[in-house]
């Protein structure tokens, strides 16, 4: 009966932790991931800002000017991964957006779960190959799960991944048919994004939508004339097949997350729920916009940051009515790449060429072939990187790092290839660029070659339908992060700052363990 009875005590002192308030910690958490925001174009733009958005988060919260990832190949998934989990693909077992097959020797989306079903839409998503836990997994055990984890972005898996494995829902804009769309790994779907897709859908909207500029065009600087004479006008016709796709990469979007974030916040009260810590995930997106018919980017660009600033000062300012901001821990953080490759017009005389990878594979499996007898020794390719049929090298008796030499020495004599890695080199990490190679792959996924291709070439991964066409292009410019709230410094910092080093500066400002994989320390003020 003493047992019984100290058991019960004991249970009651816990539940009484968690229903105390802790004042020192934030009722509400706000993470956004903006892709591929620079700072240069925060600095440059300042002025054009207004006072409710960017500004607004400099002036009220630390403002770091260089976060660097120290990987290659980033895109919008990989980079969300790293921020959320702090660790990099090696670990958390999300180096890309998609991933080779062995199997159906086709790239797949690396969150694919055909044994998940999706709620409006056909796509079959979950976390499960997510290994690590994230920002938004530790939250909700430290709430015990009482606290209320969201996420939406316009791509599936930036949003899957911020809510987590133990988040409340994820939902991102369906390629399909523009319906808010989720995974039935997560259970709950907010009466919100239900009636929005039943009576605004976006697919009845979207065709009176037009991004032209949103200022008057002496707004822009740095712009050449005839971009301001003809500014440009980009519009989602019923007609197109690509129209939610070419939607969800427009400037347009932000303003369609800002309208369901400020739903949730009035509908969900998030952040008003008691003592539990409530979390809101965002994805924006200020990408180059690619179908600009001349290639140059620029007015788009200015416009994305000044149309997101604008998105921002609202969501700010819903926060503020809703929650307080003093109550809020918001921060933002870019995905840390920008890619703003176009082919150049032939009349510059750029040096350049053409890379076919089908025609690598062909050649590469041909040298083999004569080297080592003829056999089928290439299983396939995917962008950059090059599968060898290790089945093929074992019935040949043949050692794959040998192999792995021999057609790295072969395929690096190719007119457009600048460089080739082979695994093995990756895995060893012997110098700094291997590492940074290494970080950005998974090797249970990654192939035997990495191919480095020149500057200035445009590559064609012609091995399959579609084609996959990109023009080789190095930048690598300063990228941001932001953080306001309770304890946060008003501060500007100007030093390099590690990625992997924000989730558990951020955990350790919401007083949580960082995740599980997180192995860098927080950042000191």
């Amino acid at each position: 009966m003493n047992r019984l009875l100290t058991s019960v005590l004991c249970g009651l002192v816990g539940i009484t932790t968690v229903a105390v308030a802790d004042p020192t910690r934030p009722k509400l958490v706000v993470g956004i991931m903006v892709d591929q925001l620079r700072t240069d174009y925060i600095d440059f733009l300042s002025t054009r800002f207004g006072k409710e958005g960017f500004n607004l988060l400099k002036n009220r919260g630390l403002y770091l000017k260089d976060v660097d990832y120290n990987v290659k190949d980033l895109d919008v998934v990989s980079s969300t991964a790293i921020v959320y989990t702090g660790n990099y693909a090696p670990s958390s077992g999300i180096p890309s957006e998609k991933v080779y097959d062995p199997a159906s020797k086709y790239p797949l989306p690396v969150l694919h779960e055909p044994g998940t079903l999706g709620n409006f839409t056909n796509e079959t998503y979950s976390p499960a190959a997510l290994r690590l836990s994230t920002l938004s997994d530790e939250l909700a055990v430290d709430g015990v799960g009482l606290g209320a984890i969201y996420s939406l972005s316009p791509d599936p898996m930036q949003a899957i991944i911020m809510a987590g494995h133990g988040g409340s829902g994820a939902f991102w804009i369906s390629d399909e048919n523009g319906k808010w769309a989720t995974t039935t790994f997560y259970k709950e779907i907010p009466a919100t994004i239900s009636q929005r897709n039943y009576l605004k859908p976006l697919s009845e909207r979207l065709d009176t939508m037009v991004w032209t500029p949103s200022r008057p065009l002496d707004s822009y600087d740095g712009v050449p004339a005839q971009k301001k004479y003809f500014p440009f006008r980009h519009a989602f016709p019923k007609k197109s097949v690509d129209r939610f796709t070419n939607y969800k990469e427009s400037a347009l979007v932000n303003t369609e997350v800002t309208d369901v974030a400020i739903d949730y916040l009035t509908h969900l009260q998030l952040g008003q729920r008691g003592d539990v810590i409530d979390m809101l995930n965002i994805g924006y997106t200020v990408a180059p916009y690619k179908h600009s018919a001349d290639g140059d980017l620029r007015l788009e660009m200015q416009d994305s940051y000044m149309r997101l600033d604008a998105q921002l000062g609202r969501l700010l300012k819903a926060i503020n009515e809703s929650v307080g901001l003093d109550n809020t821990f918001i921060f933002l953080v870019s995905t840390g790449y920008f890619d703003d490759s176009a082919e150049d017009e032939a009349r510059y005389r750029i040096p350049t060429g053409n890379f076919s990878m089908k025609r690598a594979v062909s050649l590469l499996n041909s040298f083999l072939s004569a080297k080592h007898g003829n056999d089928q020794y290439v299983d396939g390719s995917f962008r950059n990187m090059i599968y060898l049929d290790h089945k093929t090298l074992e019935r040949h008796s043949l050692d794959l790092a040998d192999v792995r030499r021999d057609a790295r020495d072969f395929l690096v004599q190719m007119s457009g290839v600048a460089d080739v890695k082979s695994l093995t080199d990756i895995v060893g990490e012997t110098t700094p660029e291997l590492r940074r190679i290494s970080r950005g792959l998974d090797p249970k996924s990654a192939g035997d070659l990495r191919l480095e291709f020149a500057p200035g070439w445009t590559v064609n991964d012609d091995v399959r339908l579609p084609v996959l066409t990109w023009q080789v292009r190095e930048g690598n410019p300063a990228t941001p992060a932001f953080m306001m709230g309770a304890g946060i410094p008003v501060k500007v910092e100007t030093r390099e700052v590690n990625a992997t080093s924000l989730a558990p500066t951020i955990c350790s400002v919401m007083r949580i363990r960082s995740p599980n994989g997180a192995f860098d320390k927080p950042l000191m003020w």
